[in-house]
C-alpha cells in the first residue's frame, strides 16, 4: 500500500473519527460502490484526489490505494458519490 505524502498546504484543526456515532451500516437503503477504472487514485497508483475522502461526514473512506469504504459505519449518504469527478462512484441499492 503507498502512503499518500503529508501536503504542506493542508491544514486541518481536528481529524475524522471513524463511526462517532456508531454502527450506521444496517439502515441505509443505498450502498456507494467504487469502479477502480474510474478512481484516479488507483487507475494512476498516486495519491491524488480523495475528494470522496474529505468530504464523506462519517469519515468511513480510506485516502489510500486502493480507496476504500467501511461499510459498518456507512450511512449511505451518497456525498461521496455526487462529489467524485470521474463519476467513480455511485450508489446501488442495499441487498
Amino acid at each position: 500500500m503507498v502512503e499518500p505524502r503529508k501536503d504542506p498546504f493542508t491544514y486541518t484543526h481536528s481529524s475524522a473519527c471513524e463511526g462517532e456515532g456508531g454502527r450506521t451500516g444496517d439502515w441505509r437503503f443505498e450502498r456507494p460502490v467504487i469502479d477502480p477504472e474510474k478512481c484516479t487514485p488507483t487507475k494512476n497508483q498516486k495519491p491524488s484526489c480523495f475528494l470522496c475522502w474529505l468530504y464523506c461526514p462519517e469519515g468511513v473512506i480510506s485516502r489510500s490505494i486502493p480507496v476504500e469504504i467501511n461499510y459498518e459505519y456507512c450511512k449511505g449518504c451518497g456525498i461521496c458519490a455526487e462529489e467524485c469527478p470521474t463519476r467513480a462512484i455511485h450508489m446501488e441499492p442495499e441487498a
